[in-house]
């Protein structure tokens, strides 16, 4: 029981039900709707010269095939400035000649589509703003055909549909554009057979084994079990184009005992007391290969991890190589300096060129 000031009393129950009202709050922290931003719309549509004046519409239409054109230009001159201006090997002064007139074309091709289309849509193409709501993507039929509406006002907003002389020459500047790309990349390509190229290298009946990089001849005597040493043809170090060569004659000679050597027929005779060489070029895509593990007499190539086998003429163990190590075939002279036997039997480095 709970006493009021004037000789009334209350219930708990009575008072809990007061407490239960809900607070309503004050007009003053009321937030009134009509305070809210309202969507100003879209600016008034300022007409163009292009819009009032077709003199200056036929103006702004030459300006853009005119710059398309200049972009065909570029790119054709860029491709006869690739050829016209070749690259001398040892002449720097035809190095940047031939990069200031291919980079000059090349520049003059994309500035001149850039601009075009560019200018083309300051000038020529519909100039209202347009909004649009968003919407969740489906295949309904009514959608299909609301995007074949949508390609077809675009059609009529750019224009191209009736300005043929700016759709021709934007697809032309489009198909000359990727021309000097093609040429440079082709050029990449050997100009000669690669398959002759990578079998043919500077080894020969009777070329010393020499160190890499001082060319200094080694004995069988030197070369101990376990050890490895990085090889090179008697005489690179005197040729003009000794990297070229290197990059294909490069060898890694090591010795194991005999009897870990697992030697298939017509091979018996390729090393000399369980001393072998083979290519230092890896055959997935040319890395050297440089590490040798002695315990397990595996080759890796540190590029990509292939593993080859050198007690089982250097078959691959694992990674992504598809083909064995090239084995170049040694014996001794009669200073008993190691010699090679022939050149390598079969193309070294990369498999992705076509063998014979």
């Amino acid at each position: 029981m709970a006493q009021h000031d004037d000789g009334g009393t209350s219930t708990a129950a009575g008072s809990a039900v007061e407490k239960a009202v809900p607070f309503v709050p004050s007009a003053g922290t009321a937030v009134v709707t009509s305070d809210a931003i309202k969507n100003p719309g879209l600016p008034p549509h300022r007409e163009r010269v292009t819009d009032l004046d077709p003199k200056k519409d036929r103006q702004a239409e030459r300006r853009v095939y005119t710059l398309f054109y200049l972009s065909i230009v570029g790119s054709v001159f860029a491709v006869a400035a690739y050829i016209a201006f070749p690259i001398t090997p040892g002449d720097t002064a035809s190095v940047r000649l031939n990069t200031l007139m291919l980079g000059l074309g090349i520049a003059l091709g994309m500035l001149g589509i850039g601009i075009g289309a560019i200018y083309w849509s300051k000038n020529l193409m519909r100039g209202d703003e347009l909004t649009e709501s968003r919407h969740l993507t489906r295949g309904s039929d009514a959608t299909r055909a609301r995007a074949a509406e949508i390609m077809h006002e675009g059609n009529v907003e750019s224009g191209i549909g009736r300005r043929s002389l700016i759709r021709n020459s934007l697809i032309g500047a489009l198909v000359a554009t990727p021309l000097p790309a093609i040429v440079i990349f082709r050029d990449l390509a050997p100009a000669k057979d690669p398959v002759k190229l990578l079998k043919e290298t500077m080894w020969a009946k009777g070329t010393r084994l020499t160190r890499d990089p001082t060319g200094t001849p080694i004995k069988a005597s030197e070369v101990t079990l376990g050890s490895v040493f990085h090889v090179i043809p008697e005489g690179l170090n005197d040729k003009e184009d000794r990297l070229e060569e290197k990059a294909k004659a490069a060898v890694l000679l090591m010795r194991l005992k005999p009897e870990d050597l697992h030697v298939s027929k017509g091979r018996e005779t390729w090393n000399y007391n369980g001393i072998v060489a083979y290519s230092k070029i890896c055959t997935h895509v040319g890395c050297p290969v440089a590490l040798y593990e002695q315990q397990t007499h595996h080759l890796l190539c540190p590029c990509h991890s292939s593993t080859f086998d050198v007690t089982n003429e250097c078959e691959v163990i694992f990674g992504p190589a598809k083909r064995p190590l090239p084995q170049l075939p040694i014996s001794v002279d009669s200073e008993g300096y190691l010699v090679a036997q022939s050149d390598f039997t079969e193309p070294v480095g990369p498999s992705f060129w076509e063998r014979s």
